[in-house]
């Protein structure tokens, strides 16, 4: 079963996050199946960069968010499309 979840990059005490699409037995930072997006929570105001468009694509094919991935997507959701 696959994941969308958060995978720790950066230094000591200055945590960054890569939401990636990881199978659910791996390890947290283990090689992922795919990169969604971003989260740096050290950052004032933190910073959220997620690709919707693929995080629905692995949604539709089976993928369950973690809570905190569920969280952050609804907190930044999909930008609304222009109409012109």
């Amino acid at each position: 079963m696959l994941m969308i979840r958060l995978a720790r990059f950066g230094a000591k005490k200055k945590p960054t996050y890569r939401v990636v699409v990881i199978d659910k037995e791996r390890a947290r930072d283990s090689r992922a199946v795919e990169v969604v997006g971003h989260y740096n929570p050290v950052a004032q105001p933190a910073q959220v960069k997620l690709d919707h468009q693929r995080i629905e694509y692995w949604m539709k094919n089976g993928a369950q968010p973690s809570e905190t991935v569920a969280r952050l997507m609804k907190k930044n959701p999909a930008p609304e499309p222009v109409s012109a």
